[in-house]
């Protein structure tokens, strides 16, 4: 038997599912250890439940996703609200120079996965997705670049990237804290007191006041404004024969208006802009889960076990013969290199936890505090996608 949901059913769905990973979550420790998502967790339980229901016969279930597509454009153009070179500028040169090293993260990780991919005799556009894609960019550019992959005829690479974000999560977490633990005891690093507080570089971003109607709306105008730029500006790559996602339009421009307001000192709504970008990133989560179709998996099983592991042992010795070595080689840069793993391997949130189990042990690391934030929640990103979109145009 077979059910067909509409447009709304399929947003009702993803609202649900997310809702019940929210409440799953909260209950159950392992989850919030290593800064799993709500809406993969309700996702996944769900795709877990429709390939039980697919392989028994029983039921197979079919989703309209077009606002997937929407929700995905909605949150990678909030993200181009935040990419300010006036802030980046106002930091201080480690930010650039460990936005250099994430960046040639980025490059190694899909140079491993794009050989280990043809070494398996498999499509090396499959190997992008055990590379980058899931594993700095995690489960929103996995769900983003996946089914631009699949569209280029290399099939399961959606559920391939899905799949390499959560093991991603999991493994970053894992590696992060004891790397940290070993280079700040094998080199015998002096922590520091709390006289190494930094002074304030930057001014926060974000303002005190709450969100507003009018703000609220202003933000919504600014999504869609560059979102609908951002069509054209998709249009004219792909013209020239240059392979992006549809969503990358729609960051350039945002980036554009972003710098352009800095220039002219306009205030945007920042804070309004985050929530309309956080909201989409959950319900395009749960969309993207949801529809995994798991089943395509067990063809990849070992090549996929293979890659992902590879892609571990290339984060640990990136950690500590990199990222550690190029930040200063002090108690700040094992803290870096802990947080490098989780975002590396996961996402910003597991950079976080890696510090804060670091820092919670050996003391205070500002600089740290300060860098990887900006770094992993503004710029990695768009370098990323950039990076990505640079791999596919070649191997294409």
């Amino acid at each position: 038997m077979s059910v067909s949901l509409n447009l709304y059913q399929s947003v009702a769905v993803a609202a649900v599912l997310y809702w019940i990973g929210s409440a799953i979550r909260g209950k159950i420790g392992f989850f919030q250890k290593f800064c799993i998502p709500a809406p993969v967790i309700g996702g996944l339980i769900f795709a877990l439940l429709a390939l039980g229901l697919r392989v028994s016969g029983i039921l197979q279930i079919e989703f309209d996703t077009t606002l997937q597509d929407v929700f995905m454009t909605t949150f990678f153009t909030s993200i181009g609200f935040s990419a300010s070179f006036r802030l980046l500028k106002k930091g201080c040169v480690q930010v650039f120079v460990f936005l250099g090293i994430c960046t040639l993260l980025v490059v190694m990780q899909n140079l491993l996965g794009v050989g280990l991919a043809a070494a398996f005799g498999l499509e090396p556009l499959l190997g992008l997705a055990v590379g980058s894609i899931p594993m700095v960019g995690g489960h929103g550019t996995s769900a983003a670049f996946g089914p631009e992959l699949v569209n280029m005829g290399i099939s399961g690479a959606a559920t391939v990237a899905v799949a390499a974000a959560t093991f991603g999560l999991i493994a970053g977490s894992a590696i992060g804290g004891p790397i940290a633990n070993w280079l700040i005891q094998r080199k015998c690093l002096e922590v520091p007191g709390p006289e190494a507080e930094l002074e304030e570089v930057a001014e926060e971003e974000s303002r005190l006041h709450g969100i507003d109607t009018g703000r609220f709306t202003h933000s919504l105008v600014l999504l869609f404004i560059a979102m609908g730029l951002g069509t054209v500006v998709t249009a004219f790559f792909k013209s020239k024969g240059i392979t992006v996602p549809s969503y990358i339009g729609g960051m350039l421009i945002a980036c554009v208006i972003r710098n352009a307001a800095d220039a002219f000192s306009t205030e945007l709504p920042h804070k309004e802009i985050e929530v309309s970008g956080n909201v989409s990133l959950a319900l395009f989560l749960s969309m993207a889960l949801m529809t995994l179709r798991l089943w395509e998996l067990a063809s990849l099983a070992l090549p996929m076990v293979v890659m992902l592991f590879a892609q571990v042992a290339l984060m640990a010795f990136f950690a500590v013969f990199v990222t550690y070595q190029l930040m200063g080689r002090d108690y700040e840069a094992a803290v870096m290199a802990a947080a490098n793993c989780g975002f590396g391997m996961g996402a910003t949130p597991n950079a976080m936890a890696n510090m804060d189990a670091v820092t919670s042990k050996f003391g205070i690391a500002p600089r740290a505090y300060f860098i990887v934030p900006l770094v992993g929640g503004l710029f990695i990103d768009f370098t990323n996608s950039l990076v990505i979109t640079t791999f596919v145009y070649f191997l294409s």
